[in-house]
């Protein structure tokens, strides 16, 4: 069983600010065909959770989205996303990410002490990887970035000394 509520949001969009289920498995409805934000804590504590997939409309994942997750494995990030608040994925169990180009920042704390995450890629696109973005993850081995990207001294601190960090143009 899952269950979401929406809320329309300015220009006839609409954002997902509550959830309740019990599924591993949640793919987020694209509500209206107009889903375009996820509201902080939407999944906070659900630790049930082990895959979830947004819709192709999503440009915003807010704070704390999946705090506590500490079963997520996965999460299928939608092409068109732009922005991730901090603390989007903060102690959830994720354990690799992919995130598109078209989050251009990264901002301080988004995967905070994730300590299944493995690896991340990001795409031609992102510009810059703040301080503190991945503190804490001391499984994380690789990071793909493009050569252009800007990576702040602390954005890997707290993480394990095996770090790699690869610049490559097919992140």
């Amino acid at each position: 069983m899952q269950d979401f509520t929406f809320r329309e949001i300015e220009g006839g969009f609409y954002a997902a600010y509550g959830y309740s289920g019990d599924e591993e498995d949640v793919s987020v409805p694209n509500y209206c065909g107009k889903l375009t934000l996820i509201y902080d804590d939407l999944f906070k504590g659900h630790r049930e959770l082990r895959k979830v997939t947004f819709p192709e409309t999503v440009a915003g994942l807010g704070g704390f989205v999946f705090d506590g997750c500490e079963n997520l494995k996965s999460v299928e990030l939608p092409e068109n996303l732009n922005e991730m608040w901090q603390y989007a994925f903060v102690r959830s169990g994720i354990e690799s990410v992919d995130v598109p180009g078209s989050v251009r920042l990264i901002v301080p704390f988004t995967f905070k002490d994730c300590k299944n995450l493995k690896s991340a890629v990001f795409h031609s696109g992102t510009v810059e990887i703040s301080a503190w973005a991945f503190q804490g993850c001391t499984a994380l081995e690789t990071v793909t970035v493009p050569p252009d990207t800007k990576i702040d001294p602390k954005a890997f601190e707290g993480c394990g000394p095996e770090l790699k960090i690869i610049r490559s143009d097919e992140g």
